[in-house]
């Protein structure tokens, strides 16, 4: 399966966020999109899953434009685990998982044996099978967004996009998340696309990084070819010290005190 974004350009109204933006994601790789506040990422996410129309260029899915898919047929495809996920309603946890299904059962259906246990199984791979029949507004936001995260696991697409889908998690939970991540890039050949504020944990995790800034592409690749301290400067004008970390496997980056 391979995405493909064709000179994507996006703006709320005169203040383009997104600029020209060219380039392919492909199944079996984990992606990474670093940059500053401001630089485009989460307007990236949302033009990939079909929330946001560019203002020029196209997306295509296995060369379908993305906007000529129906919301069902997106979410079939692509699930979105945000960052702010908010609902005002009471909901359960369970019944809020159980939204991940919403795509594969009928109108006027109800959820199917093989649907009930694929909730039960991603909160249990998320921890959150204990909380199943708490109300999601009683929840921390860690478990709230683990619960978001169980949702998106239940849709079961090919492509699964993190908008900071770790950012109200402690670190245990956070790696756990991203072993599940890790794990479906390898035995489903899924793909994953992921904006960072962590450069560590993006390096770590991911095979290849999209460094964004004012909304254009500065630097796309191999996660150990595009971390450099010179990327850093360009990108977050902060000087910075990038070595390979036997422990991690992976580049780090590590900063001066001040």
């Amino acid at each position: 399966m391979k995405l493909n974004l064709h000179d994507i350009s996006f703006a709320y109204d005169s203040d383009m966020i997104i600029k020209n933006i060219d380039c392919s994601f492909v199944s079996g790789n984990f992606y990474s999109i670093i940059g500053p506040n401001g630089s485009g990422k989460t307007t990236l996410l949302d033009l990939i899953s079909g929330f946001l129309q560019p203002r020029s260029g196209h997306i295509d899915i296995d060369q379908a434009p993305i906007l000529s898919l129906s919301k069902k047929q997106i979410s079939k495809k692509i699930a979105l685990v945000s960052q702010d996920y908010t609902i005002n309603f009471p909901f359960s946890v369970k019944d809020v998982v159980m939204m991940g299904r919403h795509p594969y059962i009928p109108r006027f259906s109800h959820p199917s044996g093989s649907d009930m246990e694929r909730v039960d199984k991603m909160m249990e791979v998320t921890g959150i099978h204990h909380l199943q029949d708490r109300k999601i507004n009683e929840l921390s936001g860690g478990e709230r967004q683990r619960c978001v995260f169980a949702r998106a696991l239940c849709q079961d697409t090919q492509v699964l996009l993190l908008d900071e889908a770790f950012s109200n998690m402690d670190i245990n939970h956070t790696l756990q998340m991203l072993s599940l991540v890790k794990q479906s890039v390898k035995e489903k050949n899924q793909l994953v696309i992921s904006v960072f504020h962590d450069l560590n944990l993006a390096s770590s995790w991911s095979n290849s990084l999209l460094m964004l800034k004012n909304g254009e592409i500065k630097a796309f690749g191999n996660s150990q070819d595009i971390l450099t301290q010179q990327t850093i400067k360009d990108v977050f004008n902060v000087a910075s010290i990038v070595e390979f970390n036997e422990h991690v496997q992976a580049k780090q980056v590590y900063y001066p005190s001040i």
